[in-house]
Formats: structure tokens, sequence, C-alpha cells
């Protein structure tokens, strides 16, 4: 479905509601007052399967309309981003990378080697959520 970058901003901004089409993120709760922007810190309670973690995540970079990054802290660890680029007639195209690493008794690199297919599945399947959320 074609979108705008402003449209798609709006929603991806508002970090308390990625649980409203991230089908793995069961909460999201704040640290602080802070909502949004470099700095602003949350717990989120994420569920894939029988797993439950809750990874302490912060906002690491935010450039309006174009990018939010994050790092992650708990179970697993790493760092991913959101990149909106413009596209053509008032379009845009959302990436979603993600960069994990898995503690050595969760297998270490053959552990997220593992969960690569079933991740990029949810991935997958929350950006399709989301797109359902913008219509």
């Amino acid at each position: 479905m074609p979108v705008n970058a402003t449209v798609l901003w709006e929603e991806l901004r508002h970090i308390d509601r990625h649980v409203q089409w991230m089908a793995d993120a069961e909460s999201i709760e704040f640290e602080g007052d802070q909502r949004e922007g470099v700095g602003t810190s949350f717990r989120c309670r994420t569920k894939i399967g029988p797993f439950v973690t809750v990874d302490r995540m912060t906002i690491t970079s935010w450039v309006e309309r174009r990018e939010m990054g994050v790092t992650h802290r708990g179970l697993v660890t790493g760092v991913g981003i959101f990149t909106v680029l413009e596209g053509p007639n008032d379009t845009c195209v959302l990436t979603w990378q993600e960069s994990l690493r898995f503690p050595w008794w969760a297998l270490g690199p053959i552990g997220a080697t593992l969960a690569r297919p079933v991740l990029q599945f949810v991935w997958r399947k929350n950006l399709q959520r989301l797109e359902g959320n913008l219509r």
C-alpha cells in the first residue's frame, strides 16, 4: 500500500503504539517521562512462541521522517533501525534491520542463526500489520 513518509512516521514515532502492530511486543513501559527522540528508554516485554523476555531499549538515533535507531539490552542484545526512504509519487519505503546477539547459553551465534528465519517471519508479519494500521 503506497503511503507517504509523513503518514508512516506519524505512526512510527508513537513507540507505545508499536504493540498494536508488533505481534511479538506484548507491552511497553517507559522509563521516565520522555516518549520520543534520542534517549527515550523503555522496557519491552517480548514473546515469540514459548520464549519471553523483557528487554531494556533506548532510542539511539531519531531523524524526523527518516530513521529511528534502538539498542536492545536483555536476554538478547544488539541494535535495530527503522529507515524511511522517500519514493516516487509521494510514497516511501520502510526498512527494518536488526543485529542481535544471543547469550552463550542460548547457543550464541548458532542460536542467532537458528532464530533468524523465525525472526524474519515475525518481522515481515509485523510490517504487514503496520500497513493494515495505516489504512
